[in-house]
């Protein structure tokens, strides 16, 4: 009797994981990889990170990833909640060039902005914040997501927690000593118990991951293109 990974990729038991058809983007964090299909964040999928507010580490946790990407394809950052820390981008060895911000006016031109990225194509990562979204738009940008090999992560608040999402993986993080908890709320495989703390090295550096009240608000004349 074949196993049912064998029968067709999008196929698993329960109590194992997935096996992807790809390897996914290193996370930067050993702990965090082995816990996900394909050992790592997977392009070409819709993946949600939870937060209980904006800035308590959530570009961090992405960095390690962001940095493995092609320098000549563009992160974009859609409706962010603060002004890019340029500084701070090449404190962490990314290339500030590479930001491609988005600041629209309404939330609907948001989402509108992040499935054209994916349609597109041309970016290796986009990095969208949504406070308020609905399931159908979401699976709309899962299905942009699908045709692309975008890494594509959006932020979404801790309540959303118990709302239904088309996304094959969501996290929900919470701010820990040096760094984050991350509890797996959804992955292609079992449950996962008990969250992970990831620590994140020492950085000289200003962070971009701050409380709202400290970080200046996102201009909604801002340029499309930071450098």
């Amino acid at each position: 009797m074949l196993a049912p990974e064998h029968i067709h990729p999008s196929l698993w038991r329960a109590t194992q994981l997935a096996r992807s058809a790809t390897r996914g983007v290193a996370t930067g964090y050993a702990a965090l990889s082995a816990q996900l299909p394909g050992g790592g964040w997977p392009a070409g999928a819709l993946i949600e990170l939870l937060l209980p507010h904006a800035g308590i580490g959530e570009i961090r946790l992405l960095q390690p990833a962001v940095a493995q990407l092609d320098r000549d394809h563009p992160i974009a950052l859609v409706q962010p909640p603060h002004m890019p820390h340029v500084a701070c981008w090449q404190g962490w060895r990314l290339n500030p060039s590479q930001l491609l911000w988005v600041a629209p006016e309404r939330p609907m031109d948001a989402l509108w902005a992040a499935e054209q990225i994916l349609k597109h194509g041309s970016c290796g990562a986009l990095l969208c914040w949504l406070p308020r979204v609905r399931v159908e738009s979401l699976r709309r940008l899962h299905l942009a997501a699908q045709a692309a090999e975008t890494l594509c992560f959006v932020m979404r608040p801790a309540t959303a927690a118990q709302q239904a999402s088309p996304a094959p993986l969501r996290l929900a993080l919470s701010p820990a000593p040096g760094g984050l908890s991350v509890q797996i709320l959804k992955r292609r495989g079992p449950a996962v118990a008990q969250p992970l703390l990831l620590v994140f090295e020492s950085s000289d550096h200003a962070s971009v991951d701050r409380h709202p009240s400290t970080q200046p608000a996102l201009r909604r004349d801002a340029p499309s293109l930071v450098s």
